[in-house]
């Protein structure tokens, strides 16, 4: 069986302002279809995923 990436660091908790989950930087629909995505949909979102811890430690 093929292992999944995942950007999950085991810090769960969803920022009522972002809707985003402050460890992983994923919204709540990314999480919840995370392994139903393909591999390049995942790919795409942990390219965004820095940008958006960026964009939220700005603020």
């Amino acid at each position: 069986m093929k292992s999944i990436k995942s950007p999950c660091i085991q810090v769960c908790f969803v920022n009522p302002d972002t809707g985003l989950c402050l460890g992983c930087n994923r919204s709540i629909e990314e999480i919840e279809y995370w392994t139903r995505y393909s591999d390049e949909k995942r790919d795409e979102i942990m390219v965004e995923l820095p940008s958006r811890k960026n964009e939220f430690t700005k603020k």
